[in-house]
Formats: structure tokens, sequence, C-alpha cells
């Protein structure tokens, strides 16, 4: 153990078990410690714990345990994680980068094998299936069967991993959604060394911003990109500021027809208003021990929805009897109370209210019913007034001037027209790869522009302007949470025993979080009521939530895109930007599991649920919504009686094993992984090219031309290859090149090994829109002096070819969302030098310096825009490069970019920040720093 200087270091009897730990009350008669925030505890202890072990020093924490509730964040520590957990999407880029060190560091003469996961990393693979097929029983083994033979390449090369890395376990496919899993299995809350006999708080990182859901359950996590979540795995302290917390009051309870999903909804919006980014929240108050575990894990779930860091709640009875409920050992529950109580970590009703930055607060009672959209989670919209908000919104997607509407309305569809591929990775774009026609015809609706069209199976359907296409009970938000499941599962019943069914054009599907689920839902009986209403199991994992929601019918998609209709999607998960959902659908909606159900019913968005109908029965009357939504009595006992803690033991007896075709994958074997030139999933990436043991000085920016210049709240899913692959965009013809067909794409999530394939379609995003080619959508840009507009890729290798280093200008809020690495990994390999922005979300920004991407802020109330710039300006950007050799931290620097100069702020905001900036990023950082160890 290393050396403490606060005599810390204490034996905490569990049972037959001697575990040494240490304690925090050693520092309460210097420091009062016990007013520190939960959270800010568990870090406090971490510091203790790795004092002395060159990261640490008691200064550090002393500055913890001293903290100032009121002060601005200044005071860097290093936070060293417990374990890391990853899904699919950004583990296997993760892992690719791991294997590449591997090489390097044998180029550079040292041992391979040095390059090891030193703290457990769990993946679980969740990201990758897709909606292919819906509404049939047999859903999920097809959707299954075409996940793996998609992703036989990347599954093999995870399997590698497993086998060639220690650390580093796999929870293969069709298990369930990784902050699912992490919640009800992998999570310790109290984690164990067994090496050392050392008990301390379970902590973690995770490469999904959504990593945070576990907070619900006591355990410190939060989401970073990919780039951080390997330092960590090679043993790498996470730098960061001692934060601010804000305390967030609560009181009362939840009214009767209100769910989980509502109050989430309601403390996005009042969190998002307050302005907690790059802060902890901290939930406190009475209201606390009336929420159910799983409602906690539903807020701490969207805390980067509403920006911090984490949402975090304390430990107390209730955690107790969600580890036993999920099958938790007795042993290890029993460590959990006895550790929290002698660490001042326990909450009860005489708990003393802790010392915070600013405090929130909310009557439970107050929460109503709620959606939240059409294009952000934040924006709340009360299912009372949902009908009216929803017209206003559309406005903005449905040209007002009917002229041009009534053209596309009135326009004939031959019956010749292919349609879209039901292919993966391919949408509208490449539907020229397919041939069997679909008859369709249009109705004249000048006010409207409805359209009628034969479906599929000869159902006669009209399709217009806000009819939902999608109702997806989907994401690891709400899956995980037996109440609104069981509730959705009670609607359907309730609906189905009056005769209602779901509209004929509504892409129906349930997608678990993991097997407990579809355990307790037949237990209950409530299979079949979904399945009457066409949510049948389609998958465990994202699917909607992320993207994958598969194509919309064929008839339905050429519907949609030949009238240019706004139709919508409606879905239980956290996240709904513009481009996410599918290519088809403009406006996408947050709801609860049973409001999926009911929008489903109804089939639009332009329905009062409150005082409208949502349809007529097999009698001939009309249905309201409040005839089938079931009570909170109701949904309590049907949960009661439903789910058991065997469910939980069963389902994860076995958890690595993976089913037949996963056992069945040929891997290779070796330390260092045989890279095929000939594969477009798995590629050496080029971070390591001509590497040396020391990095080359710093230089300003000079002579640089703006890439992008865009508007405010542009997200990760913007920048980020996402979603389909468009047969004609960069990275389509690169597929194509390399012997790929249009109908084996895949998605670009699926292809994040292959960096030809993720440069190609950074910046790609069919919905952003760059300044610097007004009135275009997508990835285009104009290429500099010249002024030739093209895509952002094919201008980039311009530039790349001429030496002309580029920037990127933003507004507010720029990066966020999804942790996204390639963000960063995109941004880097496209030239870009430096994002300007007015303000960075949290994970982007850091991932930006750990890509050696320079992050700087626009001076205070100032943007792109009040300063004058349109982005062909020539600009220079100086004043940093000096400092920053001299091992200094750079405050501002001086910009110029053509007649305009201003001051920007330098956002490395930590010395070990400058290091890797330095060192042309974190992953050059690391392995110069092994290679020296010898």
């Amino acid at each position: 153990m290393a050396t403490n200087s606060f005599d810390a270091r204490a034996t905490l009897t569990v049972g037959d078990r001697a575990l040494d730990i240490y304690r925090l009350d050693a520092l309460q008669a210097k420091y009062d410690v016990a007013r520190l925030p939960f959270s800010l505890k568990i870090l406090l202890e971490n510091l203790l714990r790795t004092e002395g072990q060159g990261a640490v020093t008691a200064d550090d924490i002393v500055a913890l345990a001293t903290w100032d509730a009121k002060a601005a964040p200044s005071k860097e520590i290093a936070y060293t994680p417990a374990r890391v957990v990853m899904q699919d999407f950004t583990g296997v880029p993760a892992v690719v980068d791991l294997a590449a060190m591997r090489d390097a560091m044998a180029a550079l003469g040292g041992e391979p094998a040095k390059i090891e996961p030193l703290v457990p990393a769990e993946l679980v693979i969740d990201h990758s299936v897709q909606v292919d097929v819906f509404g049939t029983r047999d859903a999920f083994l097809i959707n299954a069967e075409k996940e793996f033979e998609r992703n036989r390449e990347r599954y093999q090369f995870l399997r590698w991993g497993q086998s060639a890395f220690d650390t580093f376990k796999v929870v293969p496919p069709d298990t369930g959604i990784v902050h699912q899993v992490n919640l009800e299995y992998l999570s310790r809350v109290v984690f164990v060394n067994d090496k050392d006999g050392t008990a301390y708080p379970d902590t973690l990182v995770g490469t999904d911003s959504h990593t945070t859901m576990v907070n619900g359950l006591g355990v410190l996590g939060w989401g970073v990109g990919g780039i951080e979540a390997e330092a960590a795995m090679l043993g790498q302290p996470m730098p960061m500021l001692i934060p601010q917390v804000i305390g967030f009051k609560l009181h009362g309870e939840l009214p009767e027809g209100t769910t989980a999903t509502d109050l989430v909804l309601t403390v996005t919006e009042m969190l998002r208003e307050k302005g907690v980014v790059g802060k902890f929240v901290e939930f406190y108050g009475a209201g606390v021990s009336r929420l159910p575990l799983a409602d906690r894990a539903t807020i701490g779930n969207m805390s980067p929805e509403f920006g911090s860091t984490c949402a975090i709640f304390p430990i107390d009875g209730e955690t107790l009897r969600y580890l036993e409920f999920s099958g938790r050992a007795p042993e290890q529950v029993a460590l959990v109370e006895a550790y929290a109580k002698a660490q001042g970590l326990w909450h009860d009703a005489d708990s003393e209210e802790p010392t915070y930055s600013d405090t929130i607060e909310l009557d439970l009672s107050t929460v109503v019913p709620s959606l939240a959209g059409p294009k952000r989670p934040q924006d709340r919209v009360p299912l009372s007034s949902a009908k009216e908000e929803f017209i206003e919104a559309l406005k903005v997607y449905v040209p007002q001037d009917c002229d041009e509407q009534d053209d596309a309305v009135n326009a004939t569809f031959p019956a010749s027209d292919p349609p879209a591929t039901t292919e993966p990775g391919a949408d509208a774009a490449a539907a020229e790869s397919a041939t069997r026609p679909v008859p369709t015809t249009v109705v004249d609706d000048p006010d409207r522009g409805a359209v009628t069209f034969t479906m599929e199976d000869g159902t006669e359907a009209t399709l217009n302007h806000g009819h939902v296409v999608i109702a997806a009970i989907t994401s690891c938000t709400n899956t995980s949470n037996p109440s609104v499941m069981v509730g959705a599962g009670l609607l359907a019943r309730k609906a189905a025993a009056k005769g209602l069914t779901r509209k004929p054009w509504v892409k129906t599907s349930l997608a678990p979080g993991s097997k407990v689920v579809t355990e307790y839902l037949d237990r209950a009986g409530l299979t079949p009521d979904l399945e009457a209403l066409g949510f049948h199991l389609v998958g465990y994992g994202c699917t909607t939530c992320i993207g994958n929601s598969g194509p919309l019918p064929e008839s339905v998609s050429k519907a949609v895109n030949d009238a240019d209709l706004a139709v919508v999607s409606v879905l239980s998960g956290n996240r709904n930007f513009e481009g996410r959902i599918n290519p088809d659908v403009k406006m996408n909606y947050l709801a609860s599991p049973p409001l999926c159900v009911a929008y489903a019913i109804a089939g639009t968005m332009e329905i009062d649920l409150y005082n409208e109908p949502i349809g007529v029965g097999s009698d001939g009357q009309d249905v309201y919504l409040k005839d089938i939504w079931p009570s909170a009595e109701e949904v309590a006992a049907t949960v009661e009686q439903a789910v058991r803690p065997e469910q939980f033991t069963d389902s994860y007896g076995e958890v690595f094993e993976g089913n037949d075709d996963w056992k069945a994958l040929e891997i290779p074997t070796g330390d260092r992984f045989a890279w095929d030139d000939a594969s477009t999933y798995v590629r050496n990436p080029p971070y390591f090219e001509g590497m040396a043991q020391e990095p080359s000085p710093v230089s300003d920016i000079t002579g640089a031309r703006v890439l992008a210049k865009l508007g405010d709240s542009v997200t990760t899913d913007h920048i980020s290859p996402a979603g389909a692959i468009k047969k004609d965009s960069p990275a389509g013809q690169y597929l194509i090149e390399h012997g790929v067909q249009p109908r084996e794409f895949n998605s670009y999530g699926s292809r994040r090994g292959n960096h030809e394939v993720m440069v190609r379609g950074t910046f790609a995003n069919i919905r952003l829109r760059n300044q610097l080619a007004p009135g275009t959508e997508g990835g285009i840009t104009r290429k500099l002096p010249e002024g030739e507009q093209m895509s952002i890729y094919e201008a980039s290798e311009k530039y790349l070819a001429e030496g002309t280093p580029l920037v990127v200008l933003g507004g507010k809020e720029y990066g966020s969302g999804s942790s996204r690495d390639w963000a960063a990994k995109g941004t880097n390999l496209l030239g870009v030098k430096a994002v300007i922005a007015q303000s960075f979300e949290r994970i982007h920004r850091s991932n930006l310096v750990g890509m050696g991407v320079l992050p700087l802020q626009f001076p205070e109330g100032e943007s792109a825009d009040s300063l004058g710039l349109t982005g062909e300006e020539e600009f220079s950007i100086t004043g940093f490069a000096e400092p920053l050799n001299a091992g200094e931290l750079p405050k501002t620097v001086q910009v110029t970019a053509g007649d305009v100069s201003f001051t920007a702020t330098v956002r490395i905001d930590t010395p070990k920040e400058a290091d890797y900036y330095r060192n042309g990023g974190i992953l050059l950082y690391v392995l110069r720093q092994l290679v020296a160890a010898g």
C-alpha cells in the first residue's frame, strides 16, 4: 500500500472478512469532511487511497477536504476509477487503439505486453442490433441473425481482445444494454481488490455518456470518450477540477398517472435551465426515500441531457433492497451497508444535510405527464398541451407557402420507382439497389398534403404531416424500470381488450435492456398483450435510441419522401436529436413506454390525449386514454407479483459465455493482432505513424482556413459518423471501391474500427448546416479561397495536400450529446487544428484535447457572427505555443481572422491536459510514459 499522510488506514470486519479501508473520519478532527456532499466524499476516499502513487499529494487531499462550495473550480486532482465499462461502438475503436499501441510499443523498442488494462474493463455488445424486422414473433431471431452476419468481423476482433487482454471481458450480443447490465449485474457499489484486501467505493468511467445511470445506485461514474477510457484502462489517473456540487432537493410524492419518465423530463428541463454543465448534481431530501431505485437510475441516466458530469443518489436502505432484489450475494450487500455506514456515506432520515454550491428544489407532486421534443431532450412538453405545441413546432418543418407543397402532393409516383431497400446500412439515397416496385397514389389535400398509399400487405393507408411512423419501447433509460415497462404492458392489455390496434403505418418495437425484462413480462402474462399491438421483441440492445431503428416499410418510406412529409417517432429513449432516429423522420419525441403504446394506437401527434378519443373500440364506442391507463396500484401489484430476484441470477448466470454463434466464432491468436489489409471493419489506425520517443515542439497555427462554420447546439451526433451510410457519400464510395455492396454497408457505428470510413463520415450528418455553404445540409463546405462547393472530406483532402491547417467555428454548447470519441478523432484526421466556439460540452472538449485539437472559446458575449466572421477569412492563432513548450498552461491566445482580431480563451483546463496536447494526444502521451518506464 502507498504511504498515507493522514493515518487513515484501518480495518473493517464484515462477516468473516477483514478488509483494509481508508477512513474519511481520520480527517474530521482538522477538516470538517462530514459536511461534504456524498459524491465528494467518494472522491476524497479516492485521493486518500492513491496518495503517494505518483499523481496525488497531501495538498490535493487538503484542497478537497477544505472544499469551498461557492468557489469556481480551479484545483486539479487526479481521479482513479476502479473500473471501465464500454459499449461496442465505442469499445471496438478502444480495443483497436490498444492493439495498435502494442505494435507501436514494439516499434519503439518496448514490451508489447505492457499494453494491458490495469483496471477491470468490461464491454457490453449492445449497439449493433438493428430493427430490420418487427411486428412478428420471429423478429428477434431474424434481427439477431442479421446482426451476426453484419458484424462477424468486429465480433471476432472483440473475442480476440477478450483472450489477448487478461483484465478485459466481453458481454456478448443479445444479452442487454450496457447501462442496464451495469446496474443489474456489473456494479459492486463497494469494490474489493482481492490482491491487497482493500475495500473502497465502486467508481468507474464509461465510453458512453449515459454511464451516469449507475449513479442511481450510489456509484460515482460518468461518461468519457474512448480516448480517456483507454488511458484509464492503462492506469492513468484522470485529471479533473474539483467540481461544484448542486444539491437537488426532492420532497412529496409522484401523483397518480405520472411515471418516472415524466419526472426525469421535468428534472432535465429544470437543470438545463439552471445551468449545470461541468458540475456534479446530487439528490437529497425526504423525497429521495420515496423513489424506487429504478426511478433513481432513470434520473441518473439523463445526466448528459442536463449537462452535469454526474447525477448521483446516496446509498440507503433502498440501495440495499435493490442489491438483494437483483440477486447480489448476501455478503456483498452486507459489505455495502457496513462500508457506507463506517465511511459516512449512508443516508437516512437522520442524515445531516450536506453543504452544496447551490440548490434547486422539486415537489414531486407537481410533476405532470410529459413528452420532450421534437429535437432536444430538455424541451419538455406537457401532455395536456402536446397537440398545440406540436402544431406550432410543425411550422418549422412544413413550408407555410403551400404552392411548393401542393406541387409535391399532386405529383404522381411512377409505379416503377424503386423503393428504399430494407437492407441495413442503406437509406433512401441508396434505394436504387432495390427493385421491387411499390404502387402509390396521392390524394390532393391542399391544406396539409395527405398521401394515400397501398402498404405491402395490401392495406390502404393515408399518411400526413405529424403522423407517428415509429413507436419504440427502447433504451436503458426506461427499460430498466419495471414500473413503466409493466405500465406499458397493462395499457396494451386494456387497449387490446377494447379492440384497439396500432395504426398500420407505425413501426413498433420492443427492445428491452436485459433478458430480465422479458422474463417478468412473460410472468405477468403481458407479452401477448404487447404483441397484439405490434410490440414484439426485436432485440436486446439500444436500437431506435441510437439510430438503429432500421428502415421504415418501403411503402411508408416512399410516401414520406415523395411528399416530403414531416413525420414523427415516439420512443422511450434519451436522445431525439435531428437526424438521429431515422433518415425519413424529421421530428422525434421522448416519452414513457405507456405513451409509446398510446401514440402507436393514435398514429399521430396531432391529438389531445386528454380530451380526444385515442381510437374506436370493437363495440363502436370511442375509447379515451383515461379508459386504458393503468392505475399506480395495478402497476405496483403486477410488479410485486412478476419481478423476482431469481430472474436476475438466472439471466446473468453465464453472462460472458454467449450463444452458440458467439462461441463458434473463429478468432486469431497471439498478443499482437494480425491486421488484415483487406478488412473494411478493423484497420490499424494512423495515430502512431512516425512517432518518436520525444514529442516535437508545439507550433502556433498560421494560415488556417475554416472547414465549417456552425451554429448553436451542434451535437456529437452532428459531428461523429452515425447511422446509415449513403451510397453517394465519401464513405459509401470508399466502401464500393473496396468491393462492399450498398446492401452490406451496415452503419457508421459498426465500422468505427475503420478510420478510413469514419473520417469520411465526420461532419456528414444529414441535418448538419454549414453556414459556409448556405442552403445545404449534410457534410458540404466550400474550399477556400476558390469557393468551390464540395464534401467536407474532399475539401479536407485538398487542404491537407496543400499543408493548410483547418479550424471549425461553433456556437453555444458545441459537442453536446453522446461521448463519441470519433467526433474528436474524425476532427483530428480531417486536419482540424482548432475549434473556436462560444461554449463546449464537457466530454467533447476533453476529447478534442485528447486528440491534439485546440479548443478555444470566443470572448464572453461574443460569437462568430457578432465579430463579423464569415468563415472565408484566413486565420492565425498565436501566443499559446511558447508557454506550452515552456511547461506552462496558457489562458488566452490571439486570433486574427482577416481584418478581425480578438482574444480567445484556451480551454485546455488542467496541467495534465497540457501534457496530452504537447504530446499530440493522450494515447501518444501514455505510450511515451510506458516506454520511458521501461
